[in-house]
């Protein structure tokens, strides 16, 4: 056990220093950041989309699309450049994480400059000043129209990592800060009553009150230091070049008052989310949702039996090495949660090599899935008795011959019922790869709730639609189950 325990702990240490070795390269380079951008011919954008009317989802020609301000800023800073814009989605608390892997060029994301956050990212000038408001049920408007003095002792909702969440924590004594990732979620649980009010910039305040008559937008009266007032774009600690560049772009945008442009254009696009708001409308976002979701599954369900059979075998085979390191890895990965794993598959490994969120999701549930697989693969074959592997032996067979023809046929009939479950609980794990923007069926979910200001109605539907996989997956199995049944 101690064995183990020593290449548990060499094999993280190892993986801490390859990517630390990797961070620290990164952050040592010359200051070629506007060259890089140009001799790629692409600029990333990263943003969390649930933030209208700075950024949102639509759907155009049966495929969605973000919108708002900050595309409209993006779209300029890209054309100024002479390169294309390149939009990435994820949830808001892991945008910067984003820009120090390299996975985005900039964040664009109703960002505020705090002094804080400018300790690891370079800041571009304030280009849009809104204001902090609060947002409350329109029954306790009155009760909160002095703004967030009135809120002392409450339950205040506010997004993860977010400007708004620091001021709730700070400026508004002995209360309850509630963070979500996502402003639907806030939305939600201010609804529900979860919260008594959240803490939103203006412009996104204003936007819900104006599309759900069940809100209302105060002014939210905090005390703003000057690293608080406005939005600005995150950049790689050290892009100076590139972001001399970008100041160019939004100092011309603030000269010319270009945001009011931007803000009417996203408006229309509003509009046109709202203007039917039934969950048939949005069909294809939840179809879609179910084909991502189905495709992960699959994908994550062969790998993950390809690998947990690997390593099932080299837990229960002779060789004290091959054993060692299957018993490391099954503990590791069964004692760090997936969403983690997701995250380190994504972000660290990808600050060595680049990979596309959906492979990052799919090899992350794959990975996590074999450890499990593995254990259930591993007790099927020691419920053989070992006289069955020694009766093929003395009939001349090989050991992996009794292994393949003799033993393994009889723990498929012993684990099935295991192994299915372990497939169908994939289907509803695999929903947390939406966090790095995989736009399974949690995700659509999202991106309905932000398109129609609805939060309870796309829930629903996504129950329905995770029940009928599940179920219908199920049935299917325990088909099988009666066949392997009957001939046994």
């Amino acid at each position: 056990m101690k064995k183990i325990k020593q290449l548990v702990l060499t094999f993280v240490l190892s993986l801490l220093a390859v990517l630390s070795f990797a961070g620290a390269k990164q952050v040592n380079a010359a200051d070629n950041s506007l060259q890089q951008i140009k001799d790629k011919g692409t600029i990333i954008m990263g943003t969390s989309p649930d933030y209208a009317p700075y950024e949102f989802l639509v759907n155009v020609g049966g495929k969605n699309r973000v919108e708002g301000m900050d595309v409209e800023v993006g779209k300029q800073i890209a054309k100024d450049l002479g390169v294309k814009l390149q939009i990435k989605q994820m949830d808001f608390d892991q945008l910067l994480v984003a820009l120090e892997t390299g996975k985005v060029d900039m964040v664009i994301s109703g960002m505020s400059p705090t002094n804080e956050r400018a300790k690891s990212v370079d800041f571009s000038h304030v280009y849009y000043q809104g204001g902090q408001d609060i947002l409350v049920n329109k029954a306790d408007a009155k009760l909160y129209a002095k703004g967030h003095t009135a809120l002392q002792g409450k339950n205040v909702g506010a997004q993860t990592g977010s400007l708004q969440y620091t001021l709730a924590k700070k400026q508004i004594k002995d209360s309850k800060v509630k963070g979500l990732g996502k402003v639907t979620d806030l939305i939600l649980a201010l609804k529900s009553h979860k919260v008594d009010a959240l803490n939103v910039e203006k412009p996104v305040a204003e936007a819900y009150a104006a599309n759900d008559n069940q809100l209302v937008a105060i002014d939210g009266k905090y005390t703003l230091g000057d690293d608080m007032q406005g939005t600005a774009i995150g950049f790689k600690k050290g892009s100076k070049t590139l972001v001399a560049s970008v100041n160019k772009t939004l100092d011309h945008i603030k000269k010319h008052n270009l945001t009011k442009q931007y803000l009417q254009t996203a408006g229309k696009y509003m509009a046109g989310n709202t203007a039917n708001t039934s969950m048939i409308h949005y069909w294809k976002y939840f179809a879609l949702g179910v084909g991502y979701t189905l495709l992960i599954t699959a994908i994550a369900v062969v790998f993950g039996i390809l690998l947990g059979i690997l390593f099932a075998l080299m837990r229960i085979g002779k060789n004290k090495v091959l054993h060692a390191i299957a018993v490391a890895y099954i503990e590791f990965i069964r004692g760090t949660p997936l969403m983690v794993q997701i995250m380190f598959v994504y972000f660290g490994i990808g600050m060595i090599v680049q990979i596309p969120a959906l492979v990052s999701g799919i090899i992350a549930v794959g990975i996590n899935s074999s450890a499990y697989v593995a254990e259930i693969i591993r007790s099927g074959i020691s419920s053989i008795p070992v006289g069955q592997t020694e009766a093929a032996r003395s009939l001349g067979m090989s050991q992996r011959q009794a292994l393949t023809n003799v033993v393994l046929p009889q723990a498929i009939k012993n684990i099935w019922p295991a192994l299915g479950n372990e497939f169908i609980s994939l289907i509803k794990e695999s929903s947390i790869v939406s966090i790095i923007g995989v736009s399974d069926l949690i995700y659509q979910l999202k991106v309905v709730q932000t398109a129609t200001y609805r939060g309870i109605a796309p829930i629903a539907v996504a129950m329905v639609l995770y029940f009928v996989m599940t179920f219908t997956l199920s049935k299917i199995l325990g088909h099988f189950e009666g066949k392997m049944k009957h001939e046994g």
